[in-house]
């Protein structure tokens, strides 16, 4: 039977942020067929850098790994965006610097994961609700991070989930970074679709062929 592993930080491990109701691993093995199960190695507050750690943990019996990382770093580089430059080069130029960092460690991550040889699917940081303070200046910064992402994953031919579509409303959100349970729920048909072929359209994920 397939062990479905949640790695990375509180897109999974949601669960201070909606008491009262069901965070992302509860709503993943309610989604999953009879047998399936799920687990959660993800922790909140993690990094980039913190998945090493996480992969320690992995169970003998882990069948997939489902990743969703980078959020954090984002945060952690958001000091940018009140920055002082001479021109709009200069800050885009900071701008690259910071991604440049954010996929080196990427790259690291990610073949540390690998190196266990399990499935893996990787997800891209979502947007903020359009509700939040600066919202399209994030939005767009966000990209950056998400277009190493998305080059890391079509680079080994690795399936992606695109958050961005996913949660894609107000309701989505319990605050302007953490999932809601509207949200968990939507992520957990996403991943139990591409997973479990449960039916979910999955006009929001990505298989990709590695050539050459």
């Amino acid at each position: 039977m397939a062990h479905i592993i949640l790695l990375g930080d509180s897109i999974f491990d949601n669960g201070v942020y909606v008491p009262g109701g069901p965070d992302v691993v509860k709503q993943l093995r309610q989604t999953l067929p009879s047998g399936w199960s799920a687990s959660l190695l993800a922790v909140d507050g993690a990094v980039t850098r913190s998945v090493a750690a996480q992969m320690t943990r992995v169970p003998a019996d882990a069948t997939h790994l489902v990743l969703s990382v980078g959020g954090n770093d984002a945060l952690g580089a958001s000091h940018l965006l009140s920055s002082s430059v001479r021109s709009v080069g200069e800050g885009v130029l900071l701008l690259a610097d910071a991604q440049d960092r954010f996929a080196r460690d990427y790259e690291d991550m990610l073949e540390t994961v690998l190196s266990v040889e399990l499935p893996t699917t990787v997800c891209t940081i979502y947007d903020t609700p359009p509700s939040a303070p600066q919202h399209r200046i994030i939005k767009a910064a966000l990209s950056l991070f998400n277009d190493r992402i998305t080059r890391a994953a079509f680079s080994r031919g690795l399936p992606l989930i695109d958050l961005r579509l996913i949660c894609n409303e107000e309701g989505d959100y319990a605050n302007p970074i953490e999932p809601s349970v509207q949200g968990g729920a939507k992520m957990a048909r996403a991943i139990a679709g591409l997973l479990a072929g449960t039916g979910e359209t999955q006009a929001w994920s990505v298989v990709a062929a590695r050539s050459g």
